[in-house]
């Protein structure tokens, strides 16, 4: 009786085995499926065209033509995102020899019209700011009439302490 509980557990155990390096094995190879379609997938996109915001010579090797425009550094980062929204191509330099420095916007000539419909957009929401008012300045000028109508109401903090 002992014997054949012993073998059986034996057998089990054998088996488990064999059935654990299957299934490593087998998760191995799907990995490696997945890994080279992956690599393949990467490849192919590498080989289009590189869209938004890009470097001079990235700009130049797609063989469109390339014009610019000079911009402030106002706020690079709020036309960045009006040039994504259009689906312009450019490419942001800045001229050091010049003080203060100016930036030259490069971008394809074909997108000629987007850029302009997107420095539209861009010079909208600048003056919409501009004419916004400050709401800081508001909150200061609330204060000083507050302070003005109850002149003295002034708490002062202190501490006492007993023994």
């Amino acid at each position: 009786m002992q014997e054949e509980i012993e073998n059986r557990t034996v057998h089990l155990v054998v088996s488990t085995t064999k059935l654990s390096a299957r299934t490593i094995i087998r998760g191995f190879q799907l990995w490696k499926a997945h890994h080279e379609k992956a690599k393949a997938k990467n490849a192919a996109v590498k080989d289009l065209p590189a869209h938004g915001k890009q470097s001079i010579k990235e700009l130049i090797g797609q063989n469109q033509g390339v014009t610019n425009i000079d911009i402030s550094k106002t706020d690079l980062k709020g036309f960045e995102q009006v040039a994504r929204k259009y689906g312009v191509d450019y490419a942001i330099t800045k001229d050091k020899g010049v003080i203060p420095p100016k930036y030259m916007v490069f971008f394809k000539a074909r997108d000629a019209d987007a850029l302009t419909a997107a420095f539209t957009e861009f010079s909208n929401q600048k003056m919409k700011r501009l004419e916004k008012p400050s709401v800081l300045k508001q909150l200061a000028k609330l204060k000083e009439m507050v302070a003005a109508i109850m002149p003295d109401k002034i708490r002062y903090k202190s501490q006492e302490r007993d023994l």
